[in-house]
């Protein structure tokens, strides 16, 4: 489908106001030509042959057409008003919905104030388009062949020589659409990136505060703003340049009148009414040729608009749900069958393989960058894997519904966000509709009660843009209590307690042995104390699981793990050594 099938498929559900539109304006352009035509009747018939008994009806006429033009001119630009906001409404709600359906990998590489621009400035010139520019297009267009055809009926000599202004205007029109377009894209693609990089700033302006950065940001941005400013000038330039030929051609239509229709009323070949008919014509000849300038800069800020947001929107998902997606109540058995992983020419993951059954508690250890989030990524299928199978309960996840699957999933992940919402409208995210009680017994679990009711509002206080106003710890257990409300048959606390207390760890992993029903739990972490107790801990390095075993064996067998354990806590106790022995 190319960018204009697309648009156009929107613009079929209002296709009968947009004709009805059309109409009107066809019938308001028409009338358009009856007052010239009355004006070289009163000229010739009234002033110059004395027939007054014919003037008032004549001026009755020519006042019944302007009230009547005004009151369908009314009624079309508010036909073409709603339509234009109705086709900007589904546009952007399919265009949203599109973005929530695509995967990880479009967001990567994606900026978030690109995608704003899209439906922000890009909508906006669609609705622009839609609103004004059809109709106006077509006004322009009939008003000036109904006054030419006029002219014709007046003097075919006279409406021969104004054609002359055509062939120079049809080319000045190809030249300035074939330059607008390269500007319009260039000038898009600069709003975009002053966009992205304001929103960039906006979000981390902690960041720039704190390393006193203010100046450098400054000269950043206007570098992307002076970019902008260029690119708008040089848009606007194009349209600089072939406006002031439109307006000539325009002025000629004038001088044709006064010069060759004055030689020819003194020639008797056409009367002063003729003369005076043509001359009120002259108008709906010279304001097509003034507005074609822009009109071409408009239809081509539109076709720019509608590729950009095309672009963005026929981009396909790398993960999809399949069409018969298995659809169940996931009991958490889970298996990695010598899965990996690579992305951008880079393995991430390699030759995966463990198995969990339902309610065991697994931890996974490992240095930075060594594949521990990814493992649960392609359990929670925000990426598919390279090879390998990743099993659920036996099955394939790629063969499951991806809603089902995630639905049946809680996860608090590292990088912790949280709505401009209530504290409790936070928690209760992926379950809107339970009741406050079960809100509050999440906080609990999650040691987040306390500090919740010690807030002025309590559960009911409003939480700033990505959780602003609120510790480390304390979004960290609000994303916890988050995932655990959901009541999963698989839970993921990918780094969950990394800004917590000892204590409050502590406490965290002994309510998590209390949850009733049979959900296994993948813990990443950082610490030993936050994995110790797991019936399995994985151990990862460059990608590989090179450890795997309970706490005692781990250490007992002297490698990584234990390594990390003498970091953390001193010598190994003999005891340990000898229980990991036996």
């Amino acid at each position: 489908m190319t960018p204009m099938k697309w648009f156009f498929s929107f613009l079929k559900k209002y296709r009968g106001m947009i004709v009805l539109g059309l109409f009107l304006t066809v019938l308001i352009t028409a009338l358009n030509i009856v007052n010239p035509y009355i004006s070289g009747i009163i000229v010739d018939n009234v002033i110059r042959d004395g027939h007054y008994n014919i003037l008032l009806p004549a001026v009755g006429c020519m006042l019944a057409v302007v009230v009547v033009r005004g009151i369908m001119r009314f009624f079309y630009q508010f036909v073409f008003e709603t339509a234009s906001q109705g086709i900007l409404y589904d546009m952007r709600d399919a265009v949203y919905r599109k973005l929530l359906q695509e995967d990880f990998h479009f967001y990567n590489k994606k900026r978030t104030g690109d995608l704003m621009s899209r439906q922000t400035g890009d909508m906006d010139a669609i609705r622009h388009f839609v609103a004004y520019v059809i109709y106006f297009t077509c006004e322009n267009v009939l008003m000036f062949i109904f006054a030419l055809t006029m002219v014709f009926t007046v003097n075919v000599k006279l409406a021969l020589c104004m054609l002359v202004v055509l062939p120079f205007t049809a080319f000045t029109t190809f030249r300035q659409a074939k330059a607008v377009k390269p500007a319009f894209q260039r000038n898009r693609d600069c709003f975009s990136s002053l966009n992205a990089f304001v929103q960039e700033n906006v979000s981390g302006n902690r960041v720039v505060r704190a390393f006193s950065k203010e100046d450098f940001e400054i000269q950043k941005f206007n570098k992307e703003n002076d970019a902008y400013r260029n690119a708008q000038v040089a848009a606007s330039g194009v349209w600089m340049r072939f406006v002031p030929i439109f307006e000539v051609l325009a002025h000629a239509l004038n001088i044709i009148l006064m010069v060759y229709g004055g030689y020819m009323v003194i020639e008797g070949e056409i009367s002063l009414g003729g003369l005076v008919t043509v001359n009120g014509y002259l108008w709906m000849l010279n304001n097509p040729l003034r507005m074609a300038g822009w009109l071409v800069n408009d239809i081509g800020n539109f076709i720019t608009s509608v590729e950009k947001i095309y672009a963005t929107y026929s981009e396909e998902p790398h993960v999809r749900t399949p069409q018969k997606g298995i659809s169940t109540k996931l009991q958490g058995d889970v298996e990695f069958r010598n899965v990996s992983y690579r992305a951008d020419d880079e393995d991430i993951v390699m030759d995966i393989n463990f198995k969990v059954k339902a309610g065991q508690t697994v931890g996974i250890i490992g240095s930075t960058g060594s594949g521990k989030s990814t493992i649960m990524n392609l359990l929670c299928r925000f990426y598919d894997t390279t090879s390998g199978q990743v099993l659920v309960d036996g099955t394939d996840v790629r063969d499951m519904d991806l809603y089902n699957l995630r639905d049946n999933i809680g996860m608090a992940m590292q990088d912790v966000f949280l709505f401009s919402d209530t504290i409790e409208g936070n928690i209760a995210y992926g379950r809107p509709d339970c009741p406050f009680e079960e809100v509050k017994k999440a906080a609990i679990m999650a040691d987040a009660n306390h500090f919740i009711m010690a807030m002025p509002d309590g559960y009911d206080t409003i939480v700033g843009e990505r959780g602003v106003g609120l510790s480390g710890g304390q979004k960290q257990r609000i994303s916890l209590a988050r995932a655990l409300i959901k009541d999963p048959a698989i839970l993921i606390l990918d780094d969950t307690t990394s800004a917590v207390d000892m204590e409050t760890e502590s406490y965290i992993q002994k309510q998590l042995k209390t949850i009733e029903k049979d959900c296994t739990i993948f813990i990443i972490a950082y610490r030993i104390s936050s994995i110790k107790d797991a019936d399995l801990i994985l151990v990862m390095d460059k990608g590989h699981i090179i450890e795997h075993g309970t706490h005692d064996e781990l250490v007992a067998r002297g490698g990584y793990y234990a390594a990390a354990f003498r970091n953390q806590y001193g010598e190994i106790p003999e005891e340990i050594l000898q229980k990991g022995g036996r």
